[in-house]
């Protein structure tokens, strides 16, 4: 197992996690005390976001409820299996129950199958088309709404509950085959119930088993009859000859291979189908039930993180021989990014004139250094996502931790970062300054930020012209 995966989140405070998420998205909550908590637990990203999604959760209920639908689900299950045995003693009561022992095989077995093919098909079709409706139909989605119905009644958060669950098994891509495992589950222990009954029935009781028909010809009964019973055949079960077919009235070897052929019937177009995708769903849960977490990658999830990284306590970046220089960020990926430039000032001097002349279209904000101002920007930066920042800063004024740690966090947020640095043209000792800046950079494992005193000059470094 890889350390990815131990980091992974288990699928219910996965769920928890996602169920906070789409709360948020109405408004966020007032976290500032379960960010310092979650922060303080684990120095990993992933695991502080599920902390603090727990800790929110047990403010609003989630967990007590997400608890009541888990005690209540095994016996909603029950009762579930036990309304489709009842319904299936019934069907096959009507098969094999009527007065006068009479059995039409056609009739019967598209009444045992019937239903049964139709769910199936539909099942089927869910695995390939992306249509909700397809998986809302099974019995596993009706188990699940149930559920949350009983656990958390009309005003509870059940619907966010079941939004984020099955949200996730979507990602996951096992959200047909979590529906699939309950509902083939429930169908093939209904078949072993009617095949069962239907047994019972034909071993102690005797019945004449025969076709009706107005206007098909004989021959297709005929041809019918074999062509479903070839499977069956395969395992042994009897399939009548063109004459026990023909016949209005076979003979007792007859009725025993009508009766077989029913049995087969049921078994190979029923019974073996469901449970074999009760084995396969089960497979695939267990190989893709690693991929049931949240995608992080998800803007929402992206401002978590940039705001526990600005709780990080300071980086010293005071000159210091023996420290060894920190990495820089990687950055975004190409194809993550969009063609959009930041301008930013950053704790620029009252009396600067704003915004600077001769940029080209950006975005253009300026920001006083303080916390909040700085989670603004970098909540925006991780919206967008942009191409390139343009950090301008005073080149007078000294570069010390706390720049290190908003300059590593746009560097996380954007394609490429340069340093703007005005006044330095004005001042005698602008090479220095600008040196200074540039040592510092290059101590503090920030070298692929290029910093220079002219605006055009930083601009063709960023790829963009005025």
């Amino acid at each position: 197992m890889t350390n990815t995966a131990l980091r992974e989140p288990a699928f219910p405070d996965a769920v928890i996690t996602e169920a906070i998420r789409w709360t948020e998205d109405k408004g966020p909550l007032d976290d500032a005390q379960a960010m310092r908590t979650a922060a303080s637990r684990s120095a990993d990203a992933h695991a502080r976001i599920t902390a603090r999604a727990l800790q929110l959760g047990e403010r609003i209920g989630l967990q007590p409820e997400l608890a009541r639908a888990r005690q209540w689900g095994p016996w909603v299950l029950l009762g579930l299996v036990a309304l489709v045995v009842v319904a299936g003693l019934t069907l096959a009561g009507n098969v094999v129950g009527g007065g006068d022992r009479h059995i039409n095989v056609i009739v019967a077995l598209v009444s045992l199958l019937g239903v049964h093919l139709l769910t199936l098909l539909l099942w089927l079709a869910g695995l390939w088309l992306p249509l909700g409706s397809f998986n809302t139909s099974s019995l596993g989605w009706i188990w699940l709404s149930l559920t949350a119905r009983v656990a958390g009644g009309k005003r509870g958060q059940a619907p966010l509950l079941v939004r984020a669950a099955t949200g996730l098994l979507t990602r996951a891509r096992l959200l047909p085959w979590a529906f699939g495992l309950v509902s083939h589950g429930i169908w093939a222990l209904s078949f072993a119930v009617v095949l069962a009954a239907l047994l019972f029935a034909l071993a102690f009781r005797s019945y004449t088993l025969s076709w009706e028909t107005t206007i098909l010809e004989p021959a297709f009964f005929v041809r019918a009859v074999h062509a479903l019973g070839w499977a069956p055949a395969q395992l042994g079960f009897a399939v009548p000859d063109a004459a026990t077919v023909l016949s209005a009235t076979p003979a007792a070897a007859g009725q025993r291979a009508w009766a077989l052929w029913l049995t087969g019937c049921i078994v190979v177009y029923g019974l073996l189908p469901r449970l074999a995708l009760v084995l396969l769903s089960t497979v695939v849960w267990h190989r893709r039930r690693r991929a049931l977490h949240p995608d992080w990658s998800e803007p929402y999830y992206r401002k978590l993180m940039a705001r526990f990284a600005a709780l990080a306590p300071p980086t010293i970046v005071d000159a210091d021989p023996g420290r060894p220089q920190g990495a820089p960020p990687a950055g975004l990926a190409p194809s993550e990014l969009r063609d959009a430039l930041f301008v930013v000032g950053f704790e620029l001097p009252s009396d600067t004139a704003w915004p600077p002349e001769g940029l080209p279209l950006a975005e253009v904000q300026r920001i006083d250094g303080s916390a909040p101002a700085r989670r603004a920007l970098l909540d925006q930066l991780a919206q967008v996502r942009p191409r390139a920042v343009l950090l301008v800063c005073h080149a007078a004024s000294s570069p010390d931790r706390g720049t290190e740690r908003f300059l590593r966090e746009v560097l996380a947020h954007c394609g490429e970062c340069r340093l703007w640095l005005t006044q330095a043209a004005k001042d005698a000792t602008a090479p220095d300054m600008i040196q200074r800046w540039i040592d510092w950079l290059q101590g503090t494992g920030l070298q692929r930020v290029a910093a220079t005193h002219g605006l055009e000059d930083a601009l063709q470094q960023l790829g963009t012209t005025p």
